[in-house]
């Protein structure tokens, strides 16, 4: 009889520091000599002024490759067959987290290393051994389960501190929900992101995750609203991009980012970022698990501080749609999502009653 085991999965290496651009060629030296770099179109010139003088230099060779925004199965498939043409032996992904998801899926499909320089703290996707993909049209396709994490995640935080303060807030979100579905995926005995059983390690590290939250958010902002570094930035950093991804993937996930699948369904929120959704599936899990007001309180507390959108109509939902919703509810119960870790048996109408009182309960909270 096959036993599943418990889990602790992580990036090779994790680096953070300020002014890393301009090293790439530290890191990409040691898994190859022909790099295929593939870069958000913002940061395109600047990777090139920056990293690949640097590269030519050490006679490794770089092809810098425009991300065409969407991270498809399509949009793969290009970047697959475009590494080929130029022979490459290195994947490496500069920008945000659909960017680097399609870096991961590329050295996949390709069986190449990868290094990752994420240039917004808005997700943990640079060290998880995932990739999303979506439909041409934004909607959530599917989950790509990778066998293994990045070769290298190197967090620049010159480049981290100057994306605009909604991307880092949505980091914040995506982060925050870490240890209460770890917590939950846990208790359940549940899978987590690399299809194993969650271990107390990636538990600790999920609720490590949410402790440095609560410390240095309100530092944080300081630091992000004058876009400078300091101790408590760095320190969400980590958090927000690495133990978030760590924590996320050997702790499990639950509902908060089944909700935030079924979200991609409601055409008003195709422009909110992954972050924000998460808060409401967090505000939903909160309600199904029936948790503590004075846990529901810190949680708030870090929303608002962080200058999350706390309420749909936040969010940009101009009208509640009851049929939409239940859209939303379906999938986010569909089998095999995330929705399957939590502790009790729940019905896609009990999600869908969930998500009216989460936002009740927002509404609630930002009238105080």
């Amino acid at each position: 009889m096959s036993v599943t085991p418990r889990t602790v999965t992580s990036p090779k290496k994790f680096y953070i520091g300020k002014g890393l651009l301009g090293q790439l060629h530290d890191y990409a030296q040691d898994f190859g000599d022909n790099a295929f770099i593939i870069s958000d179109e913002f940061i395109l010139e600047r990777v090139k002024e920056e990293a690949v003088p640097g590269l030519t230099d050490n006679n490794i060779k770089a092809h810098v490759e425009k991300f065409n925004y969407e991270c498809s199965k399509a949009e793969v498939q290009r970047l697959v067959e475009l590494s080929e043409k130029h022979h490459a032996n290195v994947i490496v992904g500069i920008g945000g987290g659909k960017t680097l998801d399609s870096a991961k899926a590329t050295a996949y499909h390709r069986k190449l290393p990868v290094i990752l320089y994420p240039t917004i703290a808005s997700t943990d996707a640079p060290c998880t051994a995932l990739a999303v993909f979506y439909t041409e049209d934004g909607e959530f396709d599917e989950y790509l389960f990778l066998p293994q994490n990045p070769d290298a995640v190197i967090a620049d935080m010159s480049i981290l501190c100057a994306a605009p303060a909604r991307f880092f807030s949505a980091g914040v979100g995506d982060a925050l929900a870490t240890y209460f579905e770890a917590r939950t995926c846990y208790a359940a005995d549940g899978i987590n992101l690399v299809l194993k059983k969650p271990s107390r390690t990636g538990l600790g590290l999920a609720e490590l995750c949410y402790q440095m939250l609560r410390e240095n958010i309100d530092a944080a902002m300081d630091a992000i609203d004058n876009k400078i570094v300091t101790p408590a930035l760095e320190q969400i950093v980590e958090a927000t991009i690495y133990l978030s991804g760590v924590g996320a993937e050997a702790g499990g996930l639950a509902a908060a980012h089944a909700v935030n699948n079924g979200m991609s369904a409601v055409p008003d929120l195709h422009h909110v970022q992954h972050g924000e959704k998460v808060v409401f599936g967090l505000l939903t899990q909160l309600v199904l698990e029936n948790a503590p007001k004075t846990e529901i309180d810190e949680v708030i507390r870090i929303i608002k501080t962080a200058r999350l959108p706390l309420t749909l109509s936040d969010m940009g939902l101009k009208k509640f749609v009851e049929e939409e919703w239940r859209k939303v509810a379906q999938i986010a119960c569909a089998e095999g999502d995330t929705m399957g870790n939590m502790t009790m048996q729940l019905s896609e109408d009990d999600v869908y009653q969930a998500m009216i009182a989460a936002n009740a309960m927002a509404e609630r909270y930002k009238a105080q």
